[in-house]
């Protein structure tokens, strides 16, 4: 038995919409009522999505992006009031699947473009940052809140924001849980382009076909060498990441930031 892709019928996604057009594979994380929050269901697909792309010869590009108004908002803390809290090992397999979605789409042997068409926030920075490229709309904004949410940023942000924006604005980023605006993005180096929205997706278009006809092994193996950095830090952290935010679920900390917000909502 070899790896094979499937059409995305035959998947069976209910928290993504995976479509195929070579040169293209679009994946859309489609939970809007909830800006896109990601839960385990909703990772594990992506997870399959990226595998499916990876397999599949006649897709050269990868694009992702957000249903509605938002790109990603992060976790599900909703999910993690009901599930997490106090469940230390729960929030380990959560992890887990977190971490695997990450791995399959910064290992999927093609480039990549972020599709920023709406706010990012956490998790939804760390996803945008796992790939190659960036496109975002000039009226969003990228920002980290685990500070004040009882979760240290450490699936993807504390691992890749010094090495893109520089060890100074990284700490400003986590520590001051402030507005990135779309154009301080683009100057700081956390996104390529910003542009209006209604020229968003003309400029995917236009990125895409450029990216598409680049020799296919030759691409995969700079991005392999394009990934040193990233993945030395990552792999040298989120192990014990992992281990030590499935533990702060016991805290009174976390459980106490994680219940306010939802109480806010």
């Amino acid at each position: 038995m070899k790896p094979e892709a499937q059409s995305p019928d035959e998947l069976g996604f209910e928290r993504i919409v995976y479509e195929k057009s070579a040169p293209r594979a679009t994946i859309t994380l489609n939970h809007p009522e909830r800006l896109n929050a990601f839960d385990f269901q909703m990772l594990r697909e992506l997870a399959r999505a990226c595998e499916d792309a990876s397999w599949d010869d006649e897709i050269r590009v990868v694009v992702l992006t957000g249903a509605g108004r938002a790109f990603c908002v992060g976790a599900d803390l909703k999910s993690w009031g009901d599930e997490y809290l106090g469940n230390p090992d729960g929030y380990w397999k959560w992890f887990g699947a977190f971490k695997d979605a990450h791995d399959r789409l910064r290992e999927i042997g093609k480039p990549t473009l972020a599709r920023i068409n709406g706010i990012a926030v956490g998790g939804g920075n760390e996803l945008q940052m796992a790939c190659d490229l960036a496109v975002m709309v000039e009226d969003a904004f990228i920002r980290h809140v685990g500070l004040e949410h009882g979760s240290v940023p450490a699936g993807g942000a504390t691992q890749w924001l010094p090495i893109m924006v520089g060890d100074r604005r990284a700490r400003e980023i986590i520590y001051m849980c402030e507005e990135i605006p779309a154009a301080q993005a683009v100057e700081w180096g956390l996104v390529n382009w910003a542009v209006p929205d209604g020229e968003l997706d003309a400029k995917v278009d236009e990125v895409v076909e450029k990216l598409a006809v680049k020799l296919p092994t030759t691409t995969r193996y700079a991005k392999q060498q394009l990934n040193f950095w990233r993945d030395l830090a990552w792999h040298g952290t989120v192990g014990h990441a992992r281990d030590w935010l499935s533990l702060s679920m016991l805290s009174e900390e976390a459980q106490g930031a994680v219940r306010r917000f939802l109480d806010k909502k």
